[in-house]
């Protein structure tokens, strides 16, 4: 028998934690619920989680934080749907630049809720056989002075320092690496990470963009890795080689 999805609730509010729980588990995801950051993190611990959905707005340690702490863990990859304030786009700047893979404004319908959910869901899954590149089968690819391993999906520095990525870096990094030294519009980054099955925010991918440059140590002024094509898109510079062997 296959194991329902399990998706982690993060939310302070005890009404949205039970109405989530019960419309989730209903359309056959199995939700687990968290108040804050502790819980949050004895339930990461207690067994797979597929996906996170993440209130920012909570008491002590906050959304934001939580998010920060979720992609310098062991955690980095799992995607994180972040429950936002309505109208309030500072936030979901933030969040989207931290890593988050998707948002939804509060108050929302649990129906796009649970369409986001499983959207995110098949943008991840589908990752390592989204194109047909004969590169796509490589346990690690290396540009510059980095290596990524493709299989527990991290970066490796020079000196062999692991750089974890979350879901949607690790996502724009593998398609800019399958289409390397050619330019690459905004819309069809859209299309390959966002999809059209979800409203997504304008400058989100410009955002994710400048997160993976910091990532990649990459000066946003005079980048090596990713430069920006003005009015058409970015291209990735550097030459892509295959691994024979993954790097960790």
């Amino acid at each position: 028998m296959e194991r329902n999805d399990r998706i982690l609730v993060v939310d302070d509010d005890p009404d949205i934690r039970g109405l989530l729980a019960e419309y989730l588990g209903g359309q056959g995801l199995r939700a687990d619920c968290a108040a804050e950051g502790r819980q949050m993190r004895a339930a990461l611990r207690a067994g797979p989680v597929d996906l996170v959905v993440l209130d920012l707005m909570l008491p002590g340690e906050d959304g934001l934080s939580l998010l920060r702490w979720l992609r310098d863990s062991e955690w980095a990859h799992l995607p994180v749907l972040m429950l936002t304030a309505r109208g309030d786009n500072v936030d979901r700047i933030i969040g989207l630049e931290m890593g988050a893979d998707d948002y939804i404004p509060k108050p929302f319908e649990p129906r796009e809720l649970v369409a986001r959910i499983r959207a995110v869901l098949r943008r991840t899954r589908a990752l390592p056989s989204s194109a047909g590149s004969s590169e796509d089968d490589a346990p690690c690819l290396t540009f510059g002075s980095w290596r990524l391993d493709t299989v527990a999906r991290h970066l490796v520095d020079a000196r062999g320092a692991v750089t974890p990525l979350s879901g949607a870096e690790y996502a724009l990094l593998r398609f800019l690496l399958r289409h390397p030294q050619r330019i690459v519009s905004r819309d069809q980054l859209l299309a390959q990470l966002a999809g059209r099955d979800a409203e997504v925010y304008d400058r989100s991918i410009d955002l994710r963009v400048s997160r993976l440059r910091r990532r990649l140590g990459d000066d946003a002024r005079e980048p090596a890795y990713i430069k920006t094509v003005r009015n058409e898109g970015y291209v990735f510079c550097m030459a892509v080689t295959p691994c024979a062997k993954a790097t960790r």
